[in-house]
């Protein structure tokens, strides 16, 4: 399986612990997946859809490779308080995030760092759905 690959099942796992309990405002039910869906297409809310993007390299001396690989979190909510309940997933998901800016993924191997580049939400326009994305730049060694 391809780092890309195993990257962003290793996140989905990380994710699915989202379950409303201790600091988590939101339980999710598990709903985290590797593969893209629009708003409209989505049945169980929330819902979060991880979409691994392009890669870059960085070449360094001695054969060193740095991957820099950029992963979409398309997170959807629905309900009477859509613009909220978006607002919790997204902090649910940054807590996440922090406490595992090192990803273990593969067997062995590990990110080096895991960064949060943008968030972007509807803004409360697709009531009484929230639409929310969050743009990760992720760092790990290339073999």
């Amino acid at each position: 399986m391809s780092a890309r690959s195993s990257i962003a099942n290793a996140l989905v796992d990380k994710l699915k612990t989202i379950d409303g309990t201790g600091t988590f405002q939101t339980n999710i039910f598990s709903n985290a997946f590797v593969m893209h869906k629009f708003w409209d297409e989505c049945n169980d809310f929330p819902s979060i859809y991880i979409v691994p993007g392009t890669e870059t390299r960085e070449y360094m001396p001695a054969a060193f490779k740095w991957g820099y690989l950029t992963i979409s979190l398309k997170c959807y909510v629905k309900g009477e308080t859509p613009v909220q309940d978006l607002e919790n997933l997204l902090e649910d998901i940054e807590k996440v995030l922090d406490t595992n800016r090192v990803l273990v993924y593969d067997t062995n191997k590990e990110t080096t760092e895991i960064l949060i580049t943008s968030i972007v939400t509807d803004e409360g326009l697709l009531v009484p759905y929230g639409v929310g994305e969050v743009t990760l730049n992720v760092r790990y060694q290339v073999p």
